[in-house]
């Protein structure tokens, strides 16, 4: 398409993104039963890396185009998208971080559980989640106790991918219906920051937060 989109091709690029970024949440990977303790991350672990690439290469062909997009509803799409683009960059970062640190941790021998920890773990499951987790933990070569700290960490990292994920992709969704609703000279492009996409602003309060 060239660089003069209208503003439903504007908006559809958004949209686009937004269900690839979702898409992340409901890809699967097999998971072999030594490695269970991963199967809350696997998934987006290896869909991830495929989505941002999708999504580098369709803005880089926006940026290709000749004249670049000039107008307020192009503008504010692209910032959108390049925003996205980059949280979701950072996110899997984090996420392949957090899985490093799994696997580093199961491969560190650890001192055998104590009596006193064997009952907190036995107090903290049902007898069918207490066999469950033996049956995996031994799998695993681990001890239930690891197991279940390893499978912890896994189910964090999977609760803050998703997090990510559902707050780009509805991000997105709602740049594309502010573009696809208003004329394309009526776009946020002012000052203050009402006048910035959705994800930008998010970012900018994340920012805040984190400072």
């Amino acid at each position: 398409m060239t660089a003069d989109r209208t503003r439903t091709e504007l908006a559809s690029l958004l949209t686009e993104a937004a269900h690839s970024v979702s898409g992340i949440l409901t890809a699967e990977y097999p998971t072999a039963a030594n490695r269970s303790y991963l199967r809350p991350v696997l998934g987006a672990l290896s869909a991830g890396p495929q989505v941002i690439c999708e999504l580098n290469d369709r803005f880089e062909s926006v940026i290709a185009a000749e004249p670049l997009p000039g107008t307020p509803a192009g503008l504010f799409t692209l910032a959108s998208y390049a925003s996205a683009l980059g949280w979701l960059t950072e996110s899997l970062a984090e996420l392949t971080a957090s899985v490093d640190q799994i696997c580093t941790r199961v491969d560190i021998p650890t001192a055998p559980a104590s009596a006193e920890q064997d009952s907190e773990l036995d107090a903290g499951f049902s007898a069918e989640e207490l066999a469950e987790i033996r049956t995996a933990a031994e799998d695993s070569g681990l001890a239930p106790r690891d197991y279940v700290a390893v499978l912890a960490e896994s189910l964090l990292a999977a609760t803050r991918i998703t997090e990510a994920c559902m707050e780009i992709s509805s991000g997105l969704i709602e740049d594309a219906a502010y573009v696809l609703g208003n004329a394309t000279d009526t776009v946020r492009t002012g000052d203050g920051p009402d006048s910035l996409p959705t994800l930008v602003r998010s970012l900018l309060a994340r920012m805040e937060t984190a400072g």
